[in-house]
């Protein structure tokens, strides 16, 4: 069957691939919200809530943290309720071998999502919060990509003539920078996963300087200051350097997103969706550099904090689908069309496409 023809037969498969995309973005930010709230451990136990069924727990335990942790339960089940569905449907419908055994792949990564999470409240280890929440914005990714895959728009960029093409280098840049935002997303889950507050309460400098002092002790003058003022748990060197190098990849990673932003314009034209992807990406940048100096200075106010995570969330995923989208349409520096005839590539004929 036609890829062309299956989409028209089964819309519906892909707005329920785009609903689970959906509601996997707000799981992360209400993870982000437990998070911040260090509401990890508020329900003690797993699967049940304390003794409860789950799905049966009395509203009298909803309150405090243990609000945030187990409407994160709550809302992880229907995610995972959704993906499986999805996983079936793809089975059944989908013609495309690959999209089926990526549904499967979806089906084994949210369970194994959901044991991660549970292993991290039985075992009481802050590290599988690390692991649960970088496994989270992979799962997230592959959501993103099968509603991508299911869309209209794939069905006509993959029947397309291909008039243009990206270079290989800005393919190259811009996949760098997703594994680099990757890489960033896992720094930022190792800070938050300490639960030691902000190691650098200043920003731009840091403790008044371009880079802090280290020695013990700076470090014991630093940690005075913290439990004179807020009380927070002592910190240590090391943390004061992860944080450090967060922004110092934050800044590389705007300066090459920024570079990738200006290739693919003037390389593809502004009509073009992957030129105009990479300004949005640009866009969400500095957004998220915005919104990480904001959880500085509100002391990491949860709401900030959270917010930081799913513009992070959204970044991550809006390298990798330029790079889905663009897979394919590589070529050297020599064949690169001209951007006046990109707009061809949308305005294939059916009969076009059906020949391919």
């Amino acid at each position: 069957m036609n890829a062309r023809v299956q989409n028209k037969n089964d819309p519906w498969l892909h707005r329920f691939a785009v609903l689970t995309a959906i509601i996997t973005f707000f799981l992360l930010g209400l993870g982000g919200l437990v998070t911040s709230h260090e509401a990890g451990m508020s329900v003690p136990d797993w699967p049940t809530s304390y003794g409860y069924n789950m799905f049966a727990l009395p509203i009298k335990f909803w309150k405090g943290g243990a609000f945030f942790e187990h409407t994160h339960r709550l809302l992880a089940s229907g995610a995972g309720f959704l993906t499986t569905i999805l996983a079936v449907w793809l089975w059944l419908k989908d013609p495309r071998k690959w999209m089926r055994w990526l549904g499967v792949t979806a089906f084994l990564l949210v369970v194994a999502q959901g044991v991660l999470g549970g292993l991290r409240v039985t075992l009481k280890m802050n590290d599988l919060g690390v692991i649960h929440g970088v496994v989270a914005q992979s799962f997230f990714i592959l959501m993103c990509a099968i509603a991508l895959f299911t869309s209209r728009f794939w069905v006509n960029w993959s029947a397309g003539e291909k008039v243009f093409c990206v270079t290989r280098g800005l393919w190259t840049l811009v996949l760098a920078v997703t594994v680099l935002i990757f890489c960033q997303l896992m720094l930022g889950a190792t800070m938050r996963g300490q639960h030691a507050g902000l190691a650098i309460p200043d920003f731009p400098a840091a403790y008044g300087k371009i880079w802090p002092a280290t020695s013990p002790d700076a470090i014991a003058h630093y940690n005075a200051q913290r439990m004179d003022v807020n009380g927070e748990n002592p910190i240590t060197a090391f943390q004061i350097v992860l944080q450090m190098a967060h922004r110092i990849v934050a800044l590389t990673i705007f300066i090459l997103v920024a570079a990738g932003a200006g290739l693919s314009w003037r390389q593809l034209g502004g009509k073009n969706p992957l030129a105009r992807l990479a300004v949005f990406w640009l866009v969400l940048i500095v957004c998220q550099i915005a919104l990480g100096a904001w959880t500085i200075w509100s002391n990491k106010a949860a709401d900030v904090a959270t917010l930081h995570v799913m513009v992070g969330a959204l970044s991550l995923v809006t390298g990798a689908l330029w790079c889905i989208i663009a897979f394919g349409r590589q070529a050297g520096e020599a064949t690169i069309a001209p951007a006046g005839r990109i707009s061809g590539a949308f305005s294939v004929s059916p009969s076009v496409a059906a020949n391919k």
